[in-house]
């Protein structure tokens, strides 16, 4: 899109972050230094930006930046207590999908939408079956946000969500064993929602490069 679609993305974002502090602060159990910082508001105004940049149209533009807009926010309140709130998530399985329903609609290709829900489904199962078998590293969150991330990485093709299903994984044992060698992981673990959010987002930039396999 152009620049200035771009640009505006950014501060649209920036500013509803901003003004999603308030409703964010009574989501979690206690006060944070990661909302009080601002990081949510940066983070947003990042993800405008990637999203008014990988956009083909509007309804696209409004899926990407909800995505965004939402993953700004889980990623302070699971930073600093290990969680993923419903109601952030909850809302954006409607917002994601019904701007996807409408860019199929617009770009005439149902086929993407199929294949997003498909990817949906079969990065929530995975990441279910994963948190069965661990639930002491995958919480019932994690589960619930990789469907909407899968669908995202679907959307755009099959190398961008192998990529973003692997690439959180190795976001997230990079991210352990600096843990470990400062000796802090037995004691306090570690949120597993953005390590998902910046995989999400590596395979989305260069999944093809990486995996190479047909959209």
């Amino acid at each position: 899109m152009e620049t200035a679609v771009v640009l505006g993305a950014g501060v649209v974002l920036g500013l509803a972050a901003a003004r999603l502090t308030g409703w964010t602060r009574r989501l979690m159990e206690r006060p944070s230094a990661w909302l009080s910082s601002g990081l949510h508001v940066v983070l947003a105004v990042l993800g405008g930006l990637v999203a008014g940049r990988a956009a083909d149209d509007l309804a696209e533009l409004v899926a990407y930046a909800v995505l965004a807009l939402g993953c700004a926010l889980l990623v302070v309140v699971d930073l600093a207590e290990h969680r993923l709130p419903d109601a952030v998530v909850g809302r954006l399985y409607l917002g994601v999908f019904a701007a996807l329903a409408a860019a199929a609609v617009v770009q005439g290709d149902g086929g993407r939408l199929v294949r997003a829900l498909v990817a949906a489904a079969s990065l929530g199962a995975v990441y279910l079956v994963l948190g069965l078998l661990r639930p002491d590293q995958l919480g019932l969150g994690d589960v619930k946000l990789s469907g909407v991330l899968g669908g995202v990485l679907g959307w755009l093709g099959w190398s961008q969500l192998t990529a973003g299903a692997l690439l959180a994984f190795v976001v997230g044992s990079g991210v352990a064993l600096v843990l470990v060698l400062l000796g802090t992981h037995r004691r306090a673990g570690f949120a597993f929602g953005p390590c998902m959010v910046l995989g999400a987002l590596g395979g989305a930039l260069w999944g093809p490069a990486l995996v190479g396999l047909a959209p």
